[in-house]
Order: C-alpha cells, then sequence, then structure tokens
C-alpha cells in the first residue's frame, strides 16, 4: 500500500500520523494492499483555487477529495482490487482555525479531515441524511479505533 504524503501548506504536520492513520483506515475498510493514495496539504491560497476550480465555490476550504479508480471498500472475504483511489488535499490554516472552534487540536481536526477525505475516496457520501449517518459513523470508528492503536503504540 503506498500512502504519500507531501506538505506544501508552510505549517507543520505531523506526517507520519496521517500516514499512519490512512493506512490504518484502508486496512479497516479492506481495501488491496497494493492500493496507492496521496494526500497533499496545501495553503489557503491553493486551497481557495482549487476550491473555485472544481467546486465552483470561493475561498478556501478544509479538505477535498480526487478519487481516481472509484474503488469502494471491500469485505475480509473480497478486498477491493489493487488500484489508485486518489488524491486528499488538506488546508493546515482552515484546519487550525476549525480545531480552535471545536476545542481540539489542530493534528485532532487534520486527522478528522483525512479520514473524512479518506471516506470520499471510497466513495461514501453525506448529500442524504441516511448517507452522511453512515459516513458519519465509520469515520467515527476509524478516528476512534486508531486513537486506540495509537496509544498501544507507545
Amino acid at each position: 500500500m503506498s500512502v504519500e504524503v507531501n506538505n506544501e501548506s508552510g505549517m507543520p504536520v505531523d506526517e507520519s500520523v496521517v500516514q499512519r492513520l490512512v493506512t490504518f483506515g484502508l486496512d479497516l475498510l479492506h481495501v488491496h494492499p497494493d492500493a496507492d493514495v496521496a494526500i497533499l496539504f496545501v495553503d489557503e491560497a491553493a486551497m481557495e483555487q482549487l476550491h473555485v476550480q472544481w467546486m465552483d465555490e470561493p475561498g478556501p476550504t478544509d479538505v477535498l477529495s480526487f478519487p481516481m479508480d472509484e474503488l469502494r471498500p471491500g469485505t475480509d472475504d473480497a478486498p477491493t482490487p489493487a488500484g489508485l483511489l486518489g488524491d486528499i488535499v488538506v488546508c493546515p490554516q482552515v484546519a487550525e482555525a476549525q480545531a480552535k472552534s471545536a476545542g481540539h487540536s489542530t493534528l485532532e481536526e487534520i486527522k478528522l479531515l483525512t479520514a473524512h477525505g479518506l471516506l470520499h475516496l471510497l466513495g461514501f457520501d453525506h448529500a442524504e441524511a441516511e448517507e452522511e449517518r453512515e459516513m458519519f459513523q465509520v469515520q467515527r470508528d476509524m478516528l476512534v479505533g486508531f486513537s486506540v492503536q495509537e496509544k498501544q503504540r507507545r
């Protein structure tokens, strides 16, 4: 499994934590070990450009996902085939502001946004109420499971 992380945001980001989170999430969702995903951290100006270009909405956003091979979660018996999942783009500056409002660390917000972006790469959405419940439950399960794993790691 290839999880590439590139930080062009100008803010420090614990890239190893993000890489471990994505690997954990891919394992949790039974994605083939040869699937590839890239995470890019960008500044507000770059994120605003992407937001306007792809979503036709002004201003920077927190996270964008760009699926490639339209892979979906697998099962124990039938993992997702190998392929290119796509790219997750996160803006740490927006994450920092959201973290302050939410009362947690910027890293916690970045993990939340990364998990959210990963689920979008795997076809999850939150346009409808039922889809939102399902997506946010999987997102919670991923973040809680990852936190447990990280505590055991120490």
